[in-house]
């Protein structure tokens, strides 16, 4: 016996709200429509361009000087200076990251110095990345340090360890929270300390999701140009130590997009594809992690 209720959750809508929500959702597709263009634009535009210089040379030679002309080319030390400040800037920011989010969620949780903690990072996380590396550039690069001052890859590895410390930190203790409270009071009751629950089974469980944030934020650093700027500067040599002005693709992009020859234009968008592979591999392998889950 079909009820009033039956009647009334099968009748349809009034042709006005039929309308509203099939023009809300046309607007709502023209927009993403709109946005899908103009990523779409910067892809094929750098493809465009940087496809056609994309050789063996680039990833093992030297940028050639200007106007000799059959020399290999290419921007192989700016690759290896992105890849050594990312990995220092890794070595630095994601233990004492992690160990921090482990104490906000496990230890301080809501106590002030907790709030203050999680405060502090969410203000960092919002700082321009030009301040950072004006700030890494008083710090780092105009004291002295290891008995030398001045640019050099620590320099640009510390700057970019001060932006990814607040992704690491915050998304690290987001994850952390995500673990059952169940899963710690079991590992109580089977008589595992507070250290044996947070180290085997909390952050275990949730191992995943922290490699994802860290995977996010070495991709985060990997592009940026401003801080690198006030600390690495550039360099044309490969690098011999960490205490000397150190290349980066970023830089180099930089530095040559503007230029009036059109060998280092291409070099620059030939880096911004190889930049870009870099980049899309790491979001893809934290999309990997995340769905390993």
């Amino acid at each position: 016996m079909t009820t009033f209720f039956d009647k009334q959750l099968t009748k349809p809508l009034p042709f006005s709200r039929n309308l509203f929500s099939y023009g809300m959702g046309t607007i709502a597709l023209l927009l993403t429509g709109f946005a899908l263009l103009a990523l779409f634009s910067v892809l094929f535009e750098i493809f465009r361009q940087g496809l056609p210089g994309l050789t063996w040379d680039v990833f093992t030679s030297l940028p050639a000087p200007t106007g000799e002309a059959g020399v290999p080319t290419g921007f192989g030390n700016a690759i290896q200076g992105t890849v050594l400040m990312v990995a220092i800037a890794t070595l630095l920011s994601v233990p004492l990251g992690i160990l921090t989010a482990i104490y906000l969620s496990e230890i301080g949780k809501t106590g002030a110095i907790a709030n203050t903690v999680r405060f502090v990072m969410s203000i960092l996380s919002a700082v321009p990345s030009i301040v950072v590396g004006v700030f890494a550039y008083a710090v780092v690069v105009l004291a002295t340090l290891f008995n030398y001052k001045g640019f050099s890859a620590l320099a640009g590895a510390f700057a970019l360890a001060v932006i990814m410390l607040p992704i690491v930190v915050l998304s690290t203790e987001e994850a952390l929270k995500l673990v059952p409270r169940q899963q710690r009071l079991a590992s109580a009751a089977l008589g595992a300390n507070s250290v044996q629950t947070t180290f085997k089974i909390v952050v275990a469980s949730a191992l995943p999701s922290i490699t994802t944030g860290v995977l996010l934020a070495i991709a985060r650093v990997s592009g940026e140009t401003a801080p690198l700027l006030f600390t690495a500067l550039f360099s044309q040599s490969w690098i011999e130590t960490l205490l000397n002005p150190t290349p980066s693709l970023s830089v180099m992009i930089y530095n040559y997009s503007g230029s009036p020859f059109a060998a280092q234009v291409q070099l620059a968008w030939t880096a911004s594809l190889v930049l870009l592979g870099m980049v899309f591999v790491t979001n893809l392998l934290s999309r990997f992690v995340t769905r390993k889950r």
